[in-house]
């Protein structure tokens, strides 16, 4: 809400209201993500409030325990391959979508994005039937490939608002310059949508880095992944370790978002600074 040069005691206190209505809601939003915080810090064996004691001997278990340390590798190998494929894939369907000459962009759009809306549990159960008989199921693999169904539409996203502010006719210039395809691709278009590739490649590593459902139908004994552990651990043995590891995980995602927007915004300023 934007104020008047000269605001009225009303517009004031209605900007305030409005201030304090979103600070309401943003702690509301935010307050049960930051609970396990303070309870992986607990020297004691459950979940207590007041803590027994201030303690890292969780974080030790995460990271000095095997069974932690596999579920984190394997955690990571997933989403660093999910991250690539979709990405790749992501990047270059909306550079296809956002042409003008594409045939029946306005269906495929809808269907490109469709995971974000349709049940993870159908996408699990779908994933499972169709790499059971390809002998995908139980391979990182078919992991990558159902996780990269899930994160390319971020990319998608991303990547296509990035496009809206292209001028096509730099390729066009580029082209009649003697500059093949992919040339002009990573020396003209790739600097000029960085921004929404690194934004995609962001949510599409945190998408397969703290997903589950579909982890449980696809994941052998040996491919468990940290969230698979902590949920396993919910089920099987409650222990403050699952907030250690969970902290971890919200670290590590919130770090990854943070380098990315500021990479992106990075590049929006080299961007602004080259001559025309």
């Amino acid at each position: 809400m934007l104020l008047s040069p000269y605001p009225t005691l009303g517009e004031r206190l209605r900007v305030g209201l409005l201030w304090a209505w979103c600070a309401m809601v943003l702690i509301y939003l935010v307050t049960p993500l930051l609970i396990p915080i303070p309870l992986s810090f607990n020297s004691g064996s459950f979940f207590t409030f007041p803590l027994a004691g201030l303690s890292t001997r969780w974080y030790e278990v995460v990271l000095g325990t095997e069974r932690w340390r596999a579920a984190i590798g394997n955690s990571l190998i997933v989403a660093f391959g999910t991250t690539m494929l979709a990405t790749s894939l992501g990047t270059f369907a909306a550079i296809g979508l956002s042409s003008p000459r594409f045939p029946a962009r306005q269906m495929v759009m809808p269907l490109l994005i469709s995971p974000l809306v349709v049940p993870i549990v159908v996408t699990a159960v779908g994933a499972y039937l169709f790499y059971a008989p390809l002998g995908l199921a139980s391979t990182y693999g078919g992991i990558i490939l159902a996780h990269t169904v899930l994160a390319s539409p971020f990319v998608v996203v991303t990547v296509g608002a990035s496009l809206t502010g292209f001028d096509r006719n730099l390729m066009r210039a580029a082209a009649i310059s003697g500059a093949r395809p992919a040339l002009a691709f990573f020396r003209i278009m790739l600097p000029l949508i960085l921004p929404g590739v690194l934004s995609g490649a962001a949510f599409a590593f945190v998408t397969s880095f703290d997903e589950v459902v579909v982890v449980q139908f696809l994941a052998s004994a040996d491919q468990r992944t940290l969230p698979l552990e902590m949920f396993t651990g919910l089920r099987e043995q409650l222990s403050p370790a699952i907030t250690a590891a969970a902290t971890l995980m919200m670290t590590l995602s919130i770090l990854l978002l943070v380098v990315a927007n500021l990479l992106a915004a990075r590049a929006r300023r080299r961007m602004r600074v080259l001559p025309a």
